[in-house]
């Protein structure tokens, strides 16, 4: 199986991530978590893995805080994004929210998670799963950007389309980000 790095964004779909960890794991995936900090505002990092003291497993959940830990750098101190994009095979995103999918097509790099795709290595494959707003999804500039990704991409990467339902926000449409099956699937297919 793979070493599966799943980046979490600031979506409600991130309700779903322990969820999504476990499921993973279970379809016998090495898993690690890279959240952006909007993510946290959704489930609670501590409840995946967590350490005998009931922690958040840092070696599993990373946060913006892991790669800049405070102290000063040293030269030949490990950097965190690039140990991740090294340790992957696939970098899964899901749910990959608006504001992270115009970072990734604009190539901005404000917090772990992006620099990671920056980073990655384009021979590797990269899965979203968007989730957003219906007003967001059928969005012009929601095209763009994932056009965008496609031109940087090509074939390495792989969209699990959002799905149509009652949002959080209580509009009906498309959005929701796909079924963890799905996205499970796509991956084991890969």
């Amino acid at each position: 199986m793979a070493n599966v790095l799943l980046g979490v964004t600031g979506s409600v779909a991130a309700i779903h991530t322990p969820q999504l960890h476990g499921e993973l794991r279970a379809a016998g995936h090495d898993v690690k978590i890279v959240v952006t900090k909007s993510s946290l505002y959704f489930f609670d990092a501590a409840t995946i893995a967590p350490t005998a003291a009931g922690q958040r497993n840092k070696n599993v959940v990373i946060l913006d805080e892991d790669e800049w830990p405070g102290s000063s750098y040293q030269r030949g101190d490990p950097v965190l994004h690039i140990e991740l994009r090294r340790w992957a095979d696939v970098l899964l995103i899901a749910p990959c929210d608006a504001n992270t999918l115009a970072k990734l097509a604009l190539g901005l790099t404000d917090n772990c998670l992006t620099c990671v795709y920056r980073a990655w290595d384009r021979t590797r494959r990269v899965i979203l799963a968007p989730a957003m707003n219906t007003l967001m999804w059928q969005h012009p500039v929601t095209k763009r950007h994932l056009d965008q990704l496609t031109t940087d991409l090509g074939a390495a990467l792989h969209v699990v389309l959002p799905i149509s339902k009652k949002l959080a926000c209580d509009d009906v449409g498309v959005g929701a980000m796909a079924e963890r099956d799905a996205i499970i699937a796509l991956l084991t297919a890969l």
